[in-house]
């Protein structure tokens, strides 16, 4: 009987880890093979606040508000809220142009305070789209216009592409979290797109229109506060829609320290978005029926891709020493299978998408990659970050 129960525990745990690698496979195929899915554009065009968080930014923000205005109109805006500031950000920020809102707090600290501030400063005289820019994020060309005019024909929140590259010269270690956040950011919620379903946000590239971001809870220090405001616009019948024709983009940190804080919050993030909020979105589209709500939680719960390769690779280890233990082979094949489709996923998203980022040679240095994140995997189960912390920047 104990025996019996092990095999049936190991058997539902395969299960549940078989969910995010068939949908990570799925998306992998459709991002390469499914048709495109047009994205329709008003042929008015909105009027636009640029809303740009930015928390001792003085070393990059001038660069940042000048690629913004050179997308801008007259009538439009962008804000700047400089937010718990000690360095010059506010007077860079004015002498780039910008509008600039100054905040301070002792204890309500993180971006989504920041946003609020933000969001008031811009009512009495709001825009017809917002959006949303972080303050170390480049544009590419009509990035801006494209996803305010899709916002404002969809009526639906909006996601740019939003991409991170590796500082020039990095490593392999730089290139493989550079081919990861590609999976991340590109190809799963393509993949999804040409499905028709939703996206996740992404926290910079993101248009909303006034009704939908004025009625939004963004005073909250939430840890990653764009996945928890996709979620609650999905519960509420809008959720967002990828645009893969605008892009915005920026770099990771050189530093060590500035890359370990940016993972660290990312991905503890992530997991708690997974663990709070699957389950509603699930109950929610059973409830309803709304596709978009089962679509929004699959794909939250395909965890972070370091850790979903060490889940089936762990896996995949028990069920073949139960195998040569017991006899039983059932739970090996079914490792084997979710081993098999994640390696598939990955090696196709690398063919289709990530030639240009790494070499398969380097991609083979994902394994020690891996293992290197298994610290920061403890920390979640032991000593979780719950509270938004900004990453140091190269010029600091």
């Amino acid at each position: 009987m104990m025996i019996l129960l092990l095999q049936i525990l190991l058997m539902l745990a395969l299960l549940v880890l078989a969910i995010p690698a068939a949908v990570l496979l799925v998306q992998v195929l459709a991002a390469r093979w499914a048709g495109p899915q047009p994205v329709a554009e008003s042929p008015q065009r909105p009027r636009m606040a640029v809303l740009v968080p930015a928390h001792n930014e003085a070393g990059g923000i001038a660069e940042v508000i000048v690629g913004i205005r050179r997308q801008l109109q007259e009538g439009d805006r962008v804000l700047v809220v400089a937010d718990n500031c000690s360095d010059a950000t506010a007077d860079i920020a004015r002498h780039a142009g910008a509008e600039v809102s100054e905040r301070f707090h002792d204890t309500l600290r993180g971006k989504g305070y920041a946003l609020d501030h933000g969001i008031r400063h811009l009512a009495a005289d709001p825009p017809e789209v917002l959006i949303v820019v972080d303050a170390d994020c480049l544009l590419g060309a009509g990035a801006l216009e494209r996803i305010a005019r899709v916002c404002w024909r969809s009526g639906r929140p909006v996601q740019a592409l939003y991409l991170m590259h590796a500082p020039a010269g990095a490593g392999s270690r730089r290139k493989i979290a550079e081919f990861a956040w590609v999976v991340k950011n590109l190809v799963r919620p393509l993949g999804w797109h040409k499905l028709g379903l939703p996206c996740q946000l992404m926290g910079t590239g993101m248009a909303f229109s006034w009704q939908q971001i004025g009625q939004a809870d963004l005073a909250t220090g939430h840890i990653v506060e764009d996945m928890k405001l996709g979620v609650d616009l999905a519960r509420a019948g809008q959720a967002p829609l990828f645009c893969p024709d605008a892009m915005v983009y920026s770099h990771f940190p050189s530093s060590d320290s500035g890359a370990a804080t940016q993972r660290t919050r990312w991905e503890h993030g992530h997991l708690s978005v997974i663990l709070s909020y699957v389950p509603r979105l699930l109950g929610g589209a059973l409830a309803s029926g709304q596709g978009a709500l089962a679509g929004l939680a699959l794909d939250l719960c395909v965890p972070p891709l370091a850790l979903l390769v060490m889940m089936s690779g762990g896996a995949w280890v028990v069920s073949a020493l139960v195998a040569v233990l017991t006899g039983w082979l059932a739970a090996c094949l079914l490792a084997t299978l979710i081993v098999a489709a994640i390696a598939a996923a990955v090696l196709l998203a690398w063919s289709g998408f990530g030639r240009d980022v790494i070499s398969l040679r380097e991609l083979g240095a994902a394994f020690a990659y891996v293992a290197r994140k298994l610290p920061l995997y403890c920390k979640f189960m032991f000593n979780r970050q719950v509270e938004w912390v900004r990453s140091k920047r190269d010029s600091e």
